[in-house]
């Protein structure tokens, strides 16, 4: 039997355990949208969102079959058409290559399986931008590790080994490349990525603050109906992490290579493109294009450019006014975080968690934080003890 219809179709969100999941949560049920979480883990943190109607479903990676027949069921209990957000690749991939399986109902918020396809393989876009006649930083295709070598050499060190397919590469290695200051480096490098196309690429260098985003929503005719920029100013990890604190600053350059881009990709939906500033030359290099949901798009909808929103209203028929940033200056941040210091920032600024009118999140992740910081103190009281244990034990031989 068919639920009956709500005043606005729901949305789906699939993979809520961390931020981009719970901002996208939030922005639908800000809005009047029922928002299906999906998720595989009972402890996600969007399913603590008053505005979430949690889903379990299980892990597209261990059982995409499985995972897909969730989403088949849930779709024969909702009237149509039902927006779909993901929030990591494996998600948004097997909502368009498995779409005919999933369900008439559901409208993914990305393009058809060959355009995503490709997009998926840096190559590929690395290519497209050079076409297009936007920036990339140096980059070589070996064939085996001592060309690797030999390109990194040509390039110069460091440089980035980095694999043209990075889903599998980021589930095994945890990180999106390796960076490498030397030839055993690369060779080492290179023999850890070779199943997923490595490429050798020059590190541009400066700090996580040259790193730029153009977030944006494209519809299937190529109109940008949201457009956003920023740049990060901390990241999880130096050189290659996940961004911690950002900043809305408005670069056109960013917008118009940005979109350029897209579009020669023949891409729909909401993505991130990333670049960095080269402070050598002022010129801002692609890094990557991201084609889903990504962790800080909470500060575009703080800018006016609530991305989740406008695709939702186009991918129901009811396509919005193109909406462009405002509130450049404004900082989002991961206050915080388990193992790491804090990131609060002076007033106002976006944070990831915290939010009055929907509060459960961050008290969760406050409480883990905690525990988080008992379980390490332990493990320093016990370390400390071993060591004064092990001094006794030379000093009396």
């Amino acid at each position: 039997m068919r639920a009956s219809a709500p005043s606005r179709p729901a949305a789906v969100v699939a993979d809520v355990g961390w931020v981009n999941g719970l901002a996208a949560i939030r922005s639908l049920g800000r809005n009047g949208v029922r928002a299906l979480a999906v998720d595989h883990r009972p402890w996600a943190l969007g399913f603590r969102s008053r505005y979430a109607t949690p889903v379990a479903a299980p892990d597209p990676v261990a059982d995409e079959d499985g995972f897909v027949a969730a989403l088949a069921r849930l779709g024969e209990t909702l009237d149509g058409p039902v927006p779909a957000f993901a929030t990591h690749d494996e998600h948004i991939n097997v909502l368009a290559r498995r779409s005919a399986d999933i369900g008439a109902v559901f409208r993914p918020c990305t393009p058809e399986w060959d355009v995503l396809e490709a997009i998926q393989r840096k190559r590929h876009q690395l290519d497209v931008a050079v076409e297009a006649g936007v920036p990339v930083p140096a980059t070589r295709h070996p064939r085996s590790a001592a060309e690797a070598r030999a390109a990194a050499e040509d390039i110069g060190y460091p440089v980035l080994v980095k694999p043209s397919d990075p889903v599998g590469f980021k589930r095994i290695h945890g990180r999106q490349a390796f960076r490498c200051e030397s030839g055993a480096e690369v060779e080492t490098a290179y023999a850890q990525a070779e199943p997923f196309e490595p490429m050798v690429q020059e590190y541009i260098p400066g700090g996580d603050e040259e790193l730029y985003t153009l977030g944006s929503y494209l519809t299937a005719d190529g109109e940008a109906l949201g457009i956003f920029t920023g740049r990060k100013l901390r990241q999880t990890r130096r050189h290659m992490g996940v961004c911690r604190v950002a900043e809305a600053v408005w670069v056109p350059e960013v917008a118009e290579y940005g979109l350029a881009l897209l579009r020669a990709l023949r891409f729909r939906g909401i993505s991130q493109v990333e670049f960095k500033r080269d402070p050598r030359t002022g010129e801002h290099k692609l890094i990557e294009v991201n084609p889903r949901l990504w962790q800080w798009h909470g500060l575009a909808t703080a800018c006016g450019v609530d991305l989740t929103h406008i695709a939702y209203l186009d991918l129901v028929g009811r396509r919005p006014a193109p909406a462009r940033m405002t509130n450049e200056g404004r900082r989002w941040a991961i206050t915080f975080m388990t193992g790491a210091r804090h990131a609060i920032q002076r007033p106002p600024y976006t944070d990831a968690l915290l939010a009055r009118d929907d509060p459960r999140p961050a008290i969760v992740q406050l409480g883990r934080v905690a525990r988080g910081g008992v379980r390490a103190a332990r493990g320093r009281a016990a370390a400390s003890m071993a060591v004064s244990r092990l001094a006794r034990q030379v000093r009396h031989g």
